[in-house]
């Protein structure tokens, strides 16, 4: 792989929020080895979740390893449950830093983060940024089915967010499966920093699974193809943002809704 141009590149992410399913499992493990447009596949994994009956550890951690061994690992927490990524209460920073722990006292280092349902507030970055972590989960727009007064982070290109004392390297997410596809159909539509990403849930459906592979396949095309890692590797702080310059509405309000 050449060198990643900051300026342009095309990476993809997968939210692999059920990897203890075997059923979505085979169908993630399967995509993410084909690299479809010579796109390596971040996983951003889910970490069990005990109290919701997950307690098959060593099943979730062979899983975990052999999608690192294909591509950038990545942390991705849901706040309140399995099913409900954005918090409902809670230390939403605390629990990046608990769930992060238990991933590398377990031997794993996730080098990503993305927050469930695009949450993130200021205690959530600063865990990120003590943790060593990329976070992912700024957006270039507004995801249209966040409520009003929902906490989102809003990021043009990849940046480090200076945190009061700590440097936190960021690299938002652009597009979705279907509005990639839109924007690669349409002349002049894709920009040339590209970050896409999908759920590991997409690809049991079959056409949804065409769909997708289509989109990276078109996109490995249209940008050089990289991977989240590589192009973590050519930030500096050149481009230094406060918090405050990215953080969009209430970190509260908007704990309602699943959607991930």
């Amino acid at each position: 792989m050449p060198p990643t141009d900051p300026e342009r590149y095309a990476v993809v992410s997968c939210h692999v929020e059920r990897p203890l399913d075997d059923r979505v499992w085979s169908a993630f493990a399967a995509f993410q080895e084909r690299r479809h447009g010579g796109l390596a596949i971040a996983a951003l994994i889910r970490p069990p979740d005990a109290s919701a009956g997950e307690v098959d550890e060593d099943r979730w951690l062979e899983r975990a390893r052999d999608a690192a061994a294909h591509g950038p690992l990545g942390h991705h927490t849901h706040f309140t449950s399995p099913t409900h990524a954005r918090p409902t209460g809670g230390p939403t920073g605390e629990r990046v830093r608990r769930e992060g722990a238990w991933l590398r006292e377990r031997g794993l280092e996730p080098s990503l983060f993305c927050g469930g349902g695009w949450y993130t507030d200021a205690s959530v970055a600063e865990a990120c940024a003590a943790l060593g972590y990329v976070d992912v989960t700024p957006r270039t727009t507004r995801p249209p089915y966040l409520p009003d007064g929902a906490a989102w982070a809003e990021l043009d290109g990849p940046a480090r967010i200076d945190l009061d004392g700590s440097k936190l390297a960021a690299v938002p997410t652009t597009h979705g499966a279907g509005d990639l596809v839109r924007a690669l159909v349409r002349p002049r539509a894709l920009p040339n920093r590209v970050h896409a990403y999908f759920h590991d849930t997409d690809l049991v459906d079959p056409r949804r699974r065409r769909l997708i592979a289509l989109g990276l396949a078109l996109l490995g095309r249209r940008r050089p193809p990289s991977d989240l890692d590589a192009l973590a590797a050519t930030l500096d702080d050149t481009l230094l943002l406060r918090w405050d310059d990215i953080a969009r509405e209430s970190p509260t309000d908007g704990a309602v809704g699943s959607q991930t």
